[in-house]
């Protein structure tokens, strides 16, 4: 595996790669959610690096070696969508994009504002949704009044850093409480509005199976070193995205595209009464299907990596 740094205006991120450089088969790109690291893609970097793919997998600003401006308006996704198309220019110049949970806005906001860089793009947990005229935020606070919802409570600086930095089984929590066997064991309750992020989840008796020992160590490392601040700043800077969106507002998605979710993701519901992954290929010009994944929650290519594979695989090789 291959550690790279690269540069984008002053900040660094970190990258890790594999496969064959200067190949015939096209590079890709992958970008991680929250709260995760480039590691989370592990199984993806073996599986089409060994078809002789050049991959990589980033770490996102704000996580792991990867620099952590303090600044809320450093996490817009205007700014972390050119930090994806610097990878792509370190990757050749043109890449076709693997994007899960925040991963997945910040591709298909990067295949929008950098369409010459991106061959296509695949969405992961999060189906594509243009930007309109309303702010995200104020949506959610209309369809979660009087109850609790994770990204509002996300927005008060400190809070949940506190929260989250004072529990070393935060990780293990979030990781367990909406995969697929978190979400059947119903891990996940309706809240209060004035409840906290990490009330009412439980520990699982043993690690998932999906989730190894090593790379929930290396990860709750990094979030001990790096802090909370940068990856919560991206929820923050969501009313900052409605302020730009005028170059995205309304528009779909140009690229060959594709979404794959977890049956069980609860991102799936965010929007009560309504299934937004059977929405996924709305607004997406040349939509090449969607896959949902039986017994799956919200860490799909780590709770189900060979069904995802084989979806990513295929999807990549209907691009001739």
């Amino acid at each position: 595996m291959d550690r790279l740094t690269i540069d984008n205006h002053g900040v660094r991120l970190h990258m890790i790669a594999a496969g064959p450089e200067g190949g015939a088969r096209p590079p890709i790109l992958c970008v991680h959610g929250w709260p995760e690291l480039a590691q989370s893609w592990h199984h993806q970097i073996a599986h089409f690096a060994a078809r002789g793919h050049r991959i990589a997998a980033i770490d996102v600003r704000g996580y792991g070696e990867s620099d952590k401006p303090h600044d809320i308006a450093a996490y817009r996704l205007s700014v972390i969508a050119g930090d994806v198309a610097a990878a792509i220019d370190r990757l050749g110049g043109r890449a076709i994009l693997f994007g899960h949970d925040w991963g997945a806005p910040i591709v298909w906001h990067t295949a929008l504002r950098h369409p010459e860089r991106v061959i296509a793009v695949a969405g992961l947990s999060v189906p594509y949704a243009p930007m309109g005229d309303t702010p995200y935020l104020a949506q959610m606070r209309a369809l979660h009044a009087g109850r609790f919802f994770y990204q509002l409570y996300f927005q008060d600086e400190g809070v949940a850093e506190a929260e989250l930095g004072g529990d070393p089984d935060a990780l293990l929590k979030i990781y367990y409480g909406i995969s697929g066997p978190g979400m059947s064991a119903g891990a996940m309750k309706p809240k209060p509005e004035g409840a906290t992020f990490l009330e009412g989840m439980p520990l699982p008796e043993r690690l998932p199976d999906w989730l190894g020992r090593d790379e929930l160590e290396a990860a709750k490392a990094a979030f001990a070193a790096g802090g909370w601040r940068g990856p919560l700043n991206r929820y923050r800077a969501q009313d900052l995205d409605f302020d730009e969106r005028a170059p995205v507002r309304g528009r779909s998605i140009p690229q060959p595209a594709c979404f794959i979710g977890g049956a069980l993701d609860p991102v799936r519901l965010f929007v009560p009464g309504l299934d937004l992954y059977a929405l996924a290929g709305a607004h997406c010009a040349d939509y090449r299907g969607t896959t949902i994944i039986d017994g799956a929650g919200h860490w799909v290519q780590q709770e189900a990596p060979a069904a995802t594979n084989a979806a990513l695989e295929a999807f990549v090789a209907g691009l001739g």
